[in-house]
């Protein structure tokens, strides 16, 4: 058994697409209407063929609820492996992205917590 797709609540697709791909870095897999919405994917430009990241619409009002709840709260949704903690959200916050937690050890991980804009905070984790 392994992890193929892992989902993220956006608000908007359009925005969510263009935020995942120009800002972060990764790029479209999958872009498949299904009437209001779309099956939209994105993957790392380092694993094409690994796990696909869904941008899943917070149409359905239990999942809007969760998105806003976790944020409210805080608490990322999920979080994304980088190799280095401190140098990602450099690059990120030169691209203007927001953190409510700049990098810190933790245990043993290095993690900060970053705003999409899509409705979400996202963790990035490294080993310590």
């Amino acid at each position: 058994m392994r992890v193929d797709l892992s989902t993220v609540i956006v608000q908007d697709q359009d925005h969510a697409l263009w935020f995942y791909t120009e800002v972060l870095g990764f790029v479209p897999k999958l872009d498949l209407p299904l009437g209001e919405y779309r099956w939209l994917t994105v993957v790392s430009p380092d694993q094409p063929e690994g796990t696909q990241l869904v941008l899943e619409p917070a149409a359905d009002p239990a999942s809007a609820n969760y998105q806003s709840a976790l944020f409210e709260a805080g608490i990322p949704l999920t979080s994304f492996a980088v190799d280095d903690v401190e140098v990602e959200s450099q690059r990120l916050m030169s691209r203007g992205v927001r953190f409510t937690r700049e990098p810190q050890v933790v245990d043993t991980a290095v993690i900060a917590v970053f705003d999409d804009t899509c409705g979400n905070l996202i963790q990035l984790h490294q080993a310590a």
